[in-house]
């Protein structure tokens, strides 16, 4: 059986109450300032409480943990048994661990984290305890397996959090252990932001005809984000990004493909005076949880982190995300701008590709069901220094239909319309209006406001100078295609091809950070 709500439960706003929720745990939800559920939890909770499998889709940071944790609260007291959640990272786990330890304590709860890079002895100890619900990833609950220090023959209630993430870190013969371990007769919950063949296949083994959740299709991006891909050479990322972040003043997150870039970055941001700090699995736990604090209290305004970082990242109020890099995986680049853009807020996403990635600019056009308005940035002046406080002279140019400049060029971002999507209904969404950046609405451009128009009727709107970072130009959108040249010249074309189920557009090319 497929729910598939997302649409039509838009526009309800049901309260806890409405979801089968025992009084007990509704007044512990009102302390602690829970008063409308979020569209899985609106979804999942009721399901869950009847003890029923179920599959959720959503994407990180909708409220998965209180859609399986209020169910488990609920409903072990009477079973008799023990809830296990499985996780990818560390920091996730923490993260959950800590939620549900403060809010089942209110019932006398119990929890425990199994995860690595903590004593492990300090674990037994916590076990003897007969914690009611562990919280742990997959590589340190076989270890604890394997010791005899933890027993999973009453586990109750089983759920799989960010699935997709845990076969893509290669944890799948960790599952699988566990699996086989842990009851047949049991409760399973699986939530996972995709559905890749290897999940779908697990989900029909290990689940009993379990009832499937999709709030947001696979390649769905968070709506209050606005998106802009710039072509731009690799020895040229630094002095943009440095001018980009003179403009935006809050929180960033910034996206590398491997450690050693993450460490870089950050270094090299440090030295032009940016309060920034790095994640990744190089650094130890320690410092990525101080990283991690530093950059929630505003201590460090710029975060660097690489994939792997992306979905344990729950952080409020992100301004911007730059994926510096564009990531192996088409579905990571969800992931990513996922982290600005929530509770209602506006975000932005800025993506940098280099001249040779238009297939993977497709790729990712192929999961968002999204075609991007791309702009080049023309090289810059290489006696300017990486870590100069003056201005470039570099230049951005943008590219007509034709492949031919189609304005003045001048200084970072020559005058433009801030590229976005193009003006292809959002259908894939279950609806016929057009995406925001059709419609005439003023927009900030980097100092000056200018008006977007509509489209014209023969696809092409060229839109008048707008300051952007001191230049002056002209930049051409239109449907269903984006092209630029580089050197040479090379011309790309998008027929706007849409994701269909659960497939993959893009598979890892590289080292997985």
């Amino acid at each position: 059986m497929i729910k598939n709500n997302a649409e039509e439960i838009e526009n309800k706003d049901p309260s806890f109450a409405e979801l089968g929720i025992n009084q007990p745990i509704l007044t512990v939800l009102g302390k602690m300032k829970f008063t409308t559920p979020t569209p899985i939890q609106r979804e999942a909770i009721p399901v869950a409480i009847t003890g029923q499998d179920l599959i959720g889709v959503a994407q990180t940071g909708t409220g998965k943990t209180l859609a399986f944790g209020i169910p488990m609260v609920q409903r072990l007291p009477s079973l008799n048994g023990k809830g296990l959640i499985l996780l990818p990272t560390r920091e996730l786990a923490l993260q959950v661990e800590e939620n549900l330890r403060s809010f089942g304590g209110a019932f006398g709860l119990k929890t425990v984290a199994l995860i690595g890079g903590q004593a492990i002895s300090n674990q037994i100890f916590a076990l003897k305890r007969r914690p009611n619900i562990i919280v742990a990833t997959p590589g340190r609950l076989i270890d604890h397996i394997k010791r005899r220090t933890v027993s999973l023959t009453d586990v109750k209630i089983l759920v799989l959090d960010e699935a997709d993430m845990m076969f893509d870190m290669g944890f799948a013969p960790q599952i699988e252990e566990v699996l086989l371990t842990v009851p047949k007769l049991r409760q399973t919950m699986l939530f996972s932001a995709t559905m890749p063949p290897a999940i779908v296949k697990l989900a029909a083994k290990h689940l009993k005809t379990p009832i499937h959740i999709e709030m947001a299709p696979s390649g769905t991006t968070a709506k209050l984000v606005d998106q802009e891909m710039y072509i731009v050479k690799k020895e040229d990322k630094f002095i943009q990004l440095e001018k980009i972040l003179k403009v935006y003043q809050g929180s960033v997150l910034i996206f590398t493909r491997t450690k050693h870039g993450a460490a870089n970055l950050a270094k090299s941001l440090i030295a032009i005076h940016q309060q920034a700090v790095e994640i990744h699995s190089n650094l130890s736990f320690g410092r990525r949880r101080l990283a991690m604090a530093d950059f929630k209290s505003k201590k460090s305004r710029i975060l660097v982190a690489t994939d792997i970082a992306a979905r344990g990242i729950d952080v409020s109020g992100i301004e911007l995300v730059v994926n510096y890099n564009l990531p192996d995986n088409a579905d990571d680049y969800v992931h990513r701008i996922g982290r600005t853009g929530r509770a209602g807020l506006t975000g932005k996403a800025i993506s940098f590709a280099t001249p040779d990635q238009l297939k993977d600019i497709r790729s990712i056009e192929r999961v968002i069901n999204q075609t991007f308005n791309l702009t080049k940035f023309a090289e810059l002046d290489k006696s300017t220094s990486v870590f100069s406080s003056h201005s470039s002279s570099g230049r951005r140019t943008s590219f007509n239909r034709n492949n031919r400049p189609s304005g003045r060029s001048g200084g970072f971002g020559s005058t433009s319309r801030p590229s976005g999507f193009s003006s292809r209904p959002a259908s894939r969404f279950g609806s016929s209006s057009s995406f925001g950046s059709d419609k005439p609405a003023a927009s900030t451009s980097f100092g000056k406001t200018s008006t977007r128009p509509a489209t014209s009727s023969s696809g092409v709107s060229s839109y008048k100078p707008a300051s952007r970072f001191g230049g002056s130009g002209t930049v051409s959108s239109f449907k269903g295609k984006s092209s630029f040249s580089h050197g040479g010249g090379f011309k790309g074309k998008s027929g706007g091809a849409r994701s269909s189920g659960f497939k993959n557009f893009s598979k890892s090319t590289g080292r997985r950070p």
